[in-house]
């Protein structure tokens, strides 16, 4: 049995956490997708720890597994494992490496740095990449094809001393072929994406996208199991948007406004320190992300950022401006946001100001209910692990017949 965790957005939601909240529930946390130019960031002991390969799952003891579909730089894996272990948590015991993840070399790294296009895009510059390009191209390394041979001859790949140390470590953890244990019924598992459905490579704002698919599809491609397997698809979005790198962002906040989301959001990049690009939320693009994934729960996160808005927004369409007319879309498509000329329309909000008022928060929730037309299931209010609290769904059927805005409640 597997639920899924999903960004909805651009990523940089708060999957690792909600993942770190979930977890609990779950034998096997596993990773599909991406490569170390993602970053979660769990609040442990007091302590804010950025993981950027190994599952959220690392935390709770959880079997972690990282699957086929991630490409993995082995000096950001081996020193992730040495950071954690620092903090007294067990790594390798609980992790697991699919045979067929591809490894980034150094020269991958090398080439996102030199390369144009990686530049004008904005890319983490973490090879990614690269690594992608040559594992289309049938040429790639893969976790299976390291052995001593292929690392003693290291120098004739051209490889520095640190890859090679990194090569030998990641042959002392646990390496397995991982189909028949993702696929039995009988095992509770997470799966953990990363990026967010607007970086998709097939169904983002391309080319200003990720490297991999961020969607549903992902996780049977990224660890080898069946869609009969799956059950919940938890879909997770922000109380507003973000976005790193460049690219379309048609409710972005060029102003105070963005400003003071990024300020109070703490709105930095975990895997590159970059600020984030900060605007309202797009009902459309969220509309259309939950189509896509066959979302069954939404989960909103940071709501406490907006704690000191007199007013909130959400785009509800856009507007496009040509010479003498004006047109209305109501559905997403960036073929056509990415043109300058469109403008978002908004629907105002009252601000909640604090979470102890929760009338005007739970008038935002159910809006972006009934226009998604799925139940906002978890809403995350702070930074701690109990900062989360969970709705009551009070009638299923009334929400299968598109009543859910009239029929949910929370704690």
């Amino acid at each position: 049995m597997i639920d899924i965790v999903l960004d909805l957005q651009f990523g940089d939601v708060g999957k690792g956490r909600i993942v770190d909240h979930l977890a609990g529930d779950y034998e096997v946390v596993a990773r599909f997708n991406g490569g170390a130019n993602s970053g979660h960031v769990i609040k442990y002991n007091g302590k804010e720890i950025a993981l950027h390969l190994i599952p959220s799952g690392i935390f709770y003891g959880k079997i972690c597994v990282i699957g086929n579909g991630v490409v993995i730089d082995p000096i950001s894996l081996k020193n992730e494992i040495e950071m954690l272990e620092k903090e007294g948590i067990e790594v390798r015991k609980n992790l697991i490496i699919s045979t067929n993840a591809h490894i980034v070399t150094p020269n991958h790294i090398l080439f996102e740095i030199d390369d144009y296009n990686s530049n004008k895009i904005g890319t983490t510059k973490r090879g990614i990449g690269p690594c992608v390009c040559d594992k289309v191209d049938r040429i790639g390394l893969r976790v299976c094809d390291i052995n001593k041979k292929l690392i003693d001859d290291f120098e004739k790949y051209h490889w520095e001393l640190k890859f090679k140390e990194s090569l030998e470590f990641l042959l002392t953890l646990q390496i397995a072929k991982l189909s028949n244990y993702l696929n039995d019924s009988s095992v509770k598992i997470l799966a953990e994406g990363a990026q967010g459905t607007l970086l998709d490579i097939d169904h983002g704002t391309y080319p200003y996208v990720t490297s991999s698919n961020t969607t549903i599809g992902s996780v049977m491609t990224g660890l080898g199991v069946s869609h009969k397997n799956i059950r919940k698809v938890f879909g997770l979005f922000k109380a507003y948007m973000t976005r790193v790198g460049n690219g379309p962002f048609i409710t972005e906040l060029d102003d105070e406004t963005g400003e003071k989301i990024r300020k109070i959001g703490h709105e930095f990049g975990a895997t590159t320190g970059r600020p984030r690009r900060c605007g309202w939320l797009d009902i459309l693009s969220l509309r259309y992300a939950c189509m896509i994934n066959g979302i069954t729960d939404l989960v909103m996160t940071k709501s406490d950022i907006l704690n000191d808005f007199d007013e909130v927004k959400t785009c509800i369409g856009y507007s496009y401006f040509d010479k003498d007319y004006q047109e209305d879309f109501n559905f997403f498509d960036y073929s056509m946001v990415s043109d300058k000329e469109v403008k978002p329309i908004y629907k105002t909000f009252k601000g909640w100001n604090t979470l102890t008022n929760k009338e005007p928060l739970d008038e935002y929730i159910k809006y972006i209910e009934s226009e998604v037309g799925v139940p906002i299931t978890l809403v995350s209010t702070g930074k701690d692990r109990d900062d989360i609290y969970e709705r009551i769904i009070i009638n299923e059927k009334l929400i299968m017949d598109g009543e859910l805005h009239k029929n949910l409640g929370y704690f």
